[in-house]
């Protein structure tokens, strides 16, 4: 599959170097083509690896991720162009979170709204699916890292689009029974209201390999 990711830190280089090395064609997305991040990922990544802008990177996939910064998705997805995420599955990796005041962050966006939510707003022909953003980028694409049956969360209005990230994930190694289904993208508000509690658990454990599990009576 050819999939374009948008944004070029940890989270984007994570997510992309994973799915260029299970076989997929990936086009790493920045503001301008040619940043060094994004050429120096190309290098290591191997021949499955492209570069480009949001614009390249959208237009060339046919699933898309959005690993940009959540203060700036929106910006991000607009320079990408509206026509190049029309009729396509977004993933949307991002967090609001807002460095203004310092650490640890606060959420820009909460309670009666989400980012998930504002980017299916603002691009309603997009099929926007939230995903693993409750996770650390090494987990992501790793679950084996943490013991136990911990699960991955996915939430967004269209049910085929929520199975094709399925699939994906399958591919990350998540089993399906691990992947748990919230429903519409307002569940997205309640995944990115978790990140103070995980930004505390990173804080109290000094890493990022651990994830959360559901455990239920019957």
């Amino acid at each position: 599959m050819r999939i374009g990711v948008l944004g070029t830190g940890m989270v984007g280089r994570t997510i992309a170097s994973k799915l260029a090395e299970l076989g997929h064609e990936v086009r790493m997305g920045s503001r301008a083509a040619g940043t060094e991040a994004a050429v120096d990922w190309v290098a290591d990544a191997g021949p499955n690896a492209s570069e480009g802008s949001f614009g390249d990177a959208a237009g060339f996939g046919e699933l898309l991720f959005n690993c940009t910064a959540g203060g700036a998705s929106l910006e991000a997805l607009a320079i990408a162009g509206e026509a190049n995420l029309h009729g396509k599955v977004l993933v949307d990796v991002a967090n609001p979170l807002d460095f203004s005041g310092g650490m640890p962050p606060t959420l820009s966006i909460c309670n009666d709204d989400s980012l998930g939510e504002r980017i299916q707003v603002a691009f309603p022909e997009a099929l926007v699916v939230k995903a693993l953003n409750t996770i650390n980028c090494a987990v992501m694409v790793d679950p084996e890292r943490v013991p136990g049956e911990h699960v991955v969360f996915v939430c967004g209005e269209n049910a085929a689009a929520k199975e094709r990230v399925t699939g994906l994930l399958g591919e990350f190694g998540w089993p399906g029974e691990r992947i748990v289904d919230l429903g519409g993208i307002a569940a997205a508000r309640g995944t990115e209201m978790y990140l103070p509690l995980w930004l505390a658990l990173y804080g109290k454990l000094g890493t990022g390999d651990f994830n959360v599990t559901i455990a239920r009576s019957g």
